[in-house]
């Protein structure tokens, strides 16, 4: 039983629901919504083309191995899915031959569920040191002492403990391998990020066409997690900020409640089979827009505008966000990140990571190419005031950039 206030829809009345159980109040918001045919997950075969890829990335820049240990890199190339901790679960994969994956004996069994590529799975018990199973394997493969490659979140302790098995380990990164191969998705990538975009949309419309006076941020996000799970999507996150609040990009631990012309911000985001959304949106409950409520939406929604127009093939994706800064300093915003302005990003890259490389961020050298996919968040915060922040994913195609989700029409049309 939790004591909270709860949305209830039906006859779409918003009560104080002390005493009701949080389950029933959440199902209930997300009565009517059916779930979405979904993609199939990546392919073996995809999987077999990566580690491909990986093998002539590594030859091509005198990379004898990369060691990747658990999380979304290591699902990229071999499909396990473990968390981390600190016993080691990792793939090694030689430049020549197939990979091994590390992991604790007793967690080998669950590891296996995962494993979608062919791997011997190399363990090791609780008095062993599994740095010692990745040396001898490197050994076994002639390239111990060749340049060892480690995915850019690597923990330090596993390079360390590496050292201490092979004194002359040269290490390197692996930007060149595992940064190169995420950065281009495959249409495989693009349909589970679209369908990821289409559910996150329908969730926050459903919720947002739905609120009422009263309602807080655990209110809306419980709507919107329950909507979006109803849909067939996995919530990753389910941001909301109310007034003063929604100036503060990541959010506030103060009060927050819905009023009448409260400006009300939505940033959330799903997973199908592990591919993300991230989309906001901004709307103003109960009340006309205010004229700075209106002139705010209109600009970020401009903004939004300015950055796809600049979206080209081959230019530094860094000048994305150099288009957009110039335009709200033209404004009176800023300069730069100061605030009132856009303190933040204009956009980041995303695919298995909410955010990954690269960044819409000034100084950002990375030349746009297609397949390449970020988000579009201009947003405009006035502290002590309200933001507003209009966030839509797009993906760089030969033809020029395709958003996942339209941007809204208006701010008397948030959700379009």
């Amino acid at each position: 039983m939790i004591q909270r206030r709860s949305f209830l829809t039906g006859s779409a009345v918003f009560t104080a629901a002390l005493g009701v159980p949080i389950n029933a109040a959440i199902t209930t918001v997300a009565e009517g919504l059916k779930p979405v045919p979904l993609p199939p997950p990546i392919s073996q075969a995809e999987r077999l083309e990566r580690i491909a890829k990986a093998r002539q990335l590594m030859q091509q820049n005198g990379i004898g191995s990369i060691v990747v240990e658990s999380g979304s890199s290591l699902d990229y190339l071999t499909g396990v899915q473990w968390h981390r901790s600190e016993r080691l679960t990792a793939a090694v994969i030689p430049a020549q031959g197939d990979p091994i994956i590390v992991t604790p004996f007793f967690e080998s069994p669950s590891v296996k569920e995962t494993l979608a590529i062919p791997a011997e799975v190399r363990t090791w018990n609780e008095d062993e040191e599994p740095l010692k199973l990745v040396a001898d394997f490197l050994r076994e493969r002639g390239v111990a002492t060749a340049p060892v490659a480690f995915e850019e979140t690597d923990r330090y302790f596993i390079v360390d403990r590496l050292q201490q098995q092979l004194p002359s380990l040269k290490a390197v990164s692996a930007h060149s391998v595992v940064r190169a191969l995420r950065l281009i998705k495959s249409p495989a990538e693009l349909a589970l990020m679209q369908t990821a975009n289409d559910i996150t949309l329908r969730a926050m419309k459903h919720v947002g066409e739905r609120a009422r006076l009263g309602m807080t941020p655990a209110d809306y996000s419980a709507a919107i997690d329950a909507a979006t799970s109803a849909l067939g999507g996995s919530p990753e996150f389910s941001l909301v900020l109310i007034d003063e609040a929604a100036a503060q990009p990541h959010g506030s631990k103060k009060p927050q409640i819905t009023k009448r012309g409260s400006v009300v911000l939505f940033d959330c985001g799903c997973t199908v089979h592990g591919y993300q959304s991230d989309i906001s949106r901004t709307f103003v409950y109960g009340a006309p827009p205010t004229a700075e409520q209106r002139k705010v939406w209109n600009q970020v929604h401009e903004g939004q505008q300015i950055a796809i127009r600049a979206a080209k093939i081959g230019v530094p994706v860094g000048t994305i966000d150099d288009a957009v800064r110039a335009a709200y300093t033209s404004w009176g915003y800023g300069p730069g990140y100061k605030l009132p302005g856009l303190s933040h990003r204009t956009g980041h890259g995303i695919g298995m990571d909410g955010h990954e490389p690269a960044y819409l961020v000034h100084g950002d050298p990375t030349p746009l190419e297609p397949g390449m996919c970020f988000s579009d968040e201009p947003g405009i915060y006035l502290p002590g005031k309200f933001g507003v922040r209009l966030e839509d994913c797009w993906y760089m195609t030969a033809n020029g950039p395709k958003f996942f989700s339209e941007p809204p029409p208006s701010i008397d049309r948030p959700f379009g």
